[in-house]
């Protein structure tokens, strides 16, 4: 009898702990196959949240997006609307497709004393979501930077204006006031390597640049060499960068842009001898948090890295090798050639990935089946799946994956996956290209919260998970 009540105990334990183990297992497996979401968390704060990670780091810079309460770029308040947003990226995505794709040059007067510049930038600056400070001169002044990964030229507009100055929240820099500034002669190898140089000025014989972007926003001015300052213990003397002097353009009312692309006057290339040529960085999730960009190695041992393709080589551009995609921990059925016939790049200043039709069509399909529960809403502009949360306090929503080279995988995180413009109409942040043709561009939306590392001299970029913590 005690030998039939201990077979039966351990029997039962047995059963007691299979059935332990399966229901671990469902749950693992549901929540690899889905966000579990507050649906607040996807809101921007009123206020402005710090961050954790990057300003613990020797060389970083806080990231801030240019429309959220920590930006001080836009005190008045007077935001763009998603429509104006998503407009703009229509128009930045249109150019790169025409940079990268068919290697056009799109020239236009700037006026009607100037020769026609060619486009040489892959940025659409109207579009560029976020902004580093960094100092500039002898003494240092403190300048709002639009950093891009598409763009290679660094600039800031110059007093005097000699021709024009859109308006910009930080004061203008006076290269007169600084005893580190010094213009660049048209002989200069300096002068010779600068594609974008359109001229010589002929009275000064100074290095002139002229520089373009998608939405007809331009810079020119002096081509020239200046002390830069990123943080108190890391400064660069003889820095190349454009002076402005004849800008317009949709530029958010910071001073210019900070260019991190391919390019030898590139900063990631001026600064190789002290950070070879590697930076990194987090996009917060939401407008109303910090991110950071550093330069310099990173210490996070949960990256995992992947070479960057050979599609854009010869322009300011990084390549991806994406081979497929997964939503709800399921790969889809898109062959790998759909990606490879276009290529593809990440970018920082494009705000919604785009992909080939095809592989867009079986995300969403996909993604749609996963969200039955909850009620649809209108699209807006390049943005067809959205949902109305307004009902809801937490969203379950399934998620996506990103396979790339040396079979490194890329999870979204939650706030990369939904463009929330209210909470009655919240999208899938994904857009298709025109064609399968199109290369596929990888934008910032799908970035937040990722540690983004570029090892520019390895070849290679790396993704881990909470970059910004």
């Amino acid at each position: 009898m005690a030998f039939q009540i201990s077979h039966f105990l351990s029997l039962f334990s047995l059963f007691f702990f299979c059935i332990l183990e399966k229901s671990f297992a469902i749950e693992t497996t549901w929540e690899q196959r889905h966000h579990l979401v507050q649906i607040n968390s996807l809101l921007p704060s009123t206020s402005c949240s710090s961050s954790i990670k990057g300003t613990k780091r020797k060389a970083s810079l806080e990231v801030v997006h240019k429309h959220g309460p920590c930006s001080q770029l836009n005190k008045a308040k007077i935001l763009p609307t998603h429509s104006d947003i998503l407009d703009l990226d229509k128009e930045r995505v249109n150019y790169i497709h025409s940079k990268v794709t068919k290697n056009k040059q799109i020239d236009k007067k700037l006026d009607s004393g100037s020769a026609n510049l060619p486009v040489k930038s892959g940025s659409l600056i109207g579009s560029g979501n976020y902004f580093v400070v960094v100092g500039l001169g002898t003494p240092k002044k403190d300048l709002s930077l639009i950093f891009d990964t598409g763009s290679d030229l660094t600039w800031t507009q110059c007093e005097p204006c000699a021709r024009s100055c859109y308006k910009q929240q930080d004061p203008i820099f006076d290269p007169t006031k600084s005893t580190s500034y010094y213009n660049i002669t048209c002989t200069s190898p300096d002068c010779t390597q600068l594609s974008s140089a359109t001229g010589c000025a002929t009275l000064t014989k100074s290095c002139i640049y002229g520089i373009q972007y998608g939405d007809q926003s331009f810079s020119v001015g002096y081509f020239s060499r200046e002390r830069l300052t990123v943080t108190p213990t890391d400064v660069i003397d003889g820095f190349l960068f454009g002076c402005g002097q004849n800008n317009q353009g949709l530029f958010g009312g910071s001073a210019g842009l900070l260019g991190l692309g391919r390019h030898p006057i590139s900063f990631v290339q001026q600064t190789s001898q002290k950070y070879h040529k590697t930076f990194s960085y987090c996009l917060p999730s939401t407008s109303s948090g910090v991110g950071h960009l550093t330069f310099g190695a990173t210490s996070n041992r949960y990256v995992k890295y992947t070479p960057f393709s050979t599609v854009s080589q010869g322009n300011s551009f990084y390549g991806l090798d994406i081979s497929g995609i997964s939503v709800g921990g399921t790969k889809l059925p898109i062959s790998s050639s759909i990606f490879s016939s276009g290529g593809a790049i990440i970018d920082s200043g494009t705000v919604i990935t785009r992909l080939p039709p095809t592989a867009y069509a079986s995300l969403r399909d996909s993604f749609k089946k996963g969200m039955t529960k909850y009620p649809t809403a209108s699209g807006l502009s390049i943005l067809d799946t959205c949902y109305d949360l307004s009902g809801t306090t937490t969203v379950s929503i399934p998620t996506i994956s990103f396979f790339l080279g040396s079979g490194v995988t890329v999870e979204i995180a939650a706030p990369g996956i939904l463009y929330v413009v209210s909470l009655k109409q919240v999208c899938l942040a994904f857009a298709p290209n025109g064609d399968d043709s199109d290369i596929t561009i990888f934008g910032n939306v799908q970035q937040r919260t990722l540690e983004v590392v570029y090892d520019v001299g390895s070849g290679k970029i790396g993704f881990a998970s909470n970059g910004c913590k």
